[in-house]
């Protein structure tokens, strides 16, 4: 892929940023969903791929774009897969809390998994614990692997989790163990890519997220020279079968950083909504501008820009579709 091409990508999570931000705190998820969503797929026409949406809003029936299978892209240029969560965190906009992101990962074409739209339990660590550990090991094996080759206390470890009901027992564990845990309300993508940013302070990210996530997060690891475990879990039969139809032949082996964004080159592009771990929300200035704060990187030379935009809001029609 041409290095050209992460900075075209990071111009369309701007403008998913700008075109959800104007909702943050007003109670509608939907309506900042469907604004960073149209923006994305308006301001897609003008990058020079020609892309495959893999993961998407949803299948063609259930989502009037930026679908699974769309095509987007100005059709010249190289062949790709596309994943995208136009607004990663639609209920933290909706409650003005933290950590909302406008997100894309791009592989070459066939590299990236076609994750269906279940849960995912999840296993993420930053350089210093790749290839350390195994989502296979009882939480405290692996806390008690991580402290060692962190040259730490297990109780000086600080443990990311989503805050949902279905972790109470994994809760229970890590307060036995006496882990540090710190919270998300939501933010699955954000809450993965934290280990590997020294300033956040957390060790691992574990628990269960959205499988789509799990993939957009592992494109992210992948270019921070971290690492993501996977494993699906099909609620019932119906789900198992969508892994098999999806070409996912064992779905209840565990997904490789390999098996999720490909052996080849991914980048990886974020935007801030709202503040969060490692970056800035939008900002609305004085004479009609906003700034953005956004990171994008690329895992063939491992290079991570964090980018800030001054943007003049009138001169942006896209915003206005």
């Amino acid at each position: 892929m041409e290095r050209e091409l992460a900075l075209e990508i990071v111009r369309v999570t701007e403008l998913a940023a700008l075109a959800s931000a104007p909702w943050m705190g007003r109670g509608d998820k939907n309506s900042a969903d469907g604004a960073a969503t149209s923006a994305m797929r308006a301001m897609f026409d003008s990058v020079s791929i020609r892309g495959t949406v893999v993961i998407g809003e949803g299948e063609m029936d259930e989502a009037p774009m930026l679908y699974i299978g769309e095509q987007v892209g100005s059709m010249n240029g190289p062949e790709v897969d596309i994943a995208v969560d136009p607004l990663e965190g639609t209920d933290i906009v909706a409650k003005g809390l933290n950590n909302a992101l406008s997100v894309i990962a791009v592989a070459g074409k066939g590299n990236l998994l076609h994750a269906p739209d279940m849960y995912m339990e999840k296993l993420a660590v930053g350089p210093a614990l790749v290839g350390v550990l195994s989502l296979n090991d009882p939480m405290e094996i692996t806390l008690a692997k991580a402290a060692e080759v962190l040259n730490k206390q297990v109780s000086d470890l600080t443990v990311m989790i989503l805050d949902r009901e279905r972790h109470e027992s994994l809760v229970k564990t890590l307060r036995k163990v006496g882990v540090r845990i710190k919270f998300l309300s939501d933010g699955d993508v954000a809450g993965a890519m934290a280990p590997a940013f020294p300033e956040a302070g957390i060790d691992l990210y574990v628990g269960s997220g959205g499988a789509p996530e799990g993939v957009l997060a592992a494109a992210a690891l992948k270019c921070l020279g971290g690492e993501l475990q996977g494993r699906l879990m099909p609620a019932d039969s119906s789900e198992y079968d969508r892994c098999i139809e999806m070409g996912i032949k064992d779905p209840n082996k565990i997904l490789t950083m390999d098996d999720m964004v490909g052996t080849e080159d991914v980048i990886f592009a974020a935007t801030g909504v709202t503040p969060g771990e490692f970056l800035e929300g939008v900002r609305y200035l004085p004479d009609q501008r906003a700034e953005t704060h956004s990171i994008v990187m690329r895992a063939k030379t491992k290079t991570i820009r964090n980018i800030r935009t001054l943007h003049y809001l009138p001169n942006k029609p896209l915003l206005k579709k």
